[in-house]
């Protein structure tokens, strides 16, 4: 009997600790992803045949601000609610992303507005609009004096496929200022 007391007095001991980690609180409790939240994200974009689009692994996080439109509405619908250190495989399809492509959303400019060494099908460049606003655009055609571009966003029209881990979550109320005493 008395081996029987020692027995259970040693697995009391080493069931102790798991009753106390079980009684911690749950991920949930952390601050989620919400309308305000600044957030930091680490991502790796593919397209459907697996190939990398883009990547910020192991480098600068992605910073925006949850609700203010600075990523594609399925990205950002799919964030909403994510913690910290959540990862998560999102799936986003054109309409969802950047659109269809748009086979009307070409321009013709002269050969000269752009640099000679880009001067080749395929090119992607980034062009400002006369209001300043910049966007990626990919040379579709070269004629004798004049470069078609391609307006379409580079992926539109793609189903893009996003491994997302949150780095931070900075909640509204806690980036609130507190009032100088």
């Amino acid at each position: 009997m008395k081996h029987l007391a020692q027995g259970l007095a040693v697995v009391l001991v080493l069931a102790g600790p798991l009753m106390v980690a079980a009684q911690t609180p749950p991920a949930a409790a952390a601050p989620a992803i919400e309308k305000g939240s600044k957030v930091q994200l680490e991502f790796t974009l593919r397209d459907d045949a697996g190939k990398v689009l883009e990547s910020n692994k192991g480098a600068t996080p992605l910073s925006y601000v949850q609700g203010e439109r600075q990523l594609i509405p399925g990205l950002e619908r799919e964030l909403a609610g994510m913690h910290t250190g959540e990862e998560k495989k999102i799936v986003v399809k054109p309409e969802d992303g950047y659109g269809p492509i748009e086979p009307a959303a070409q321009t013709e400019v002269p050969k000269e507005v752009l640099p000679a060494d880009a001067l080749k099908v395929g090119t992607r460049l980034m062009a400002r609009s006369s209001t300043g606003e910049s966007r990626p655009v990919v040379i579709k055609e070269i004629k004798d004096k004049t470069v078609v571009l391609d307006l379409n966003h580079p992926f539109a029209g793609k189903t893009l496929h996003f491994d997302v881990k949150v780095l931070g979550i900075e909640t509204p109320k806690s980036s609130e200022t507190k009032p100088a005493k």
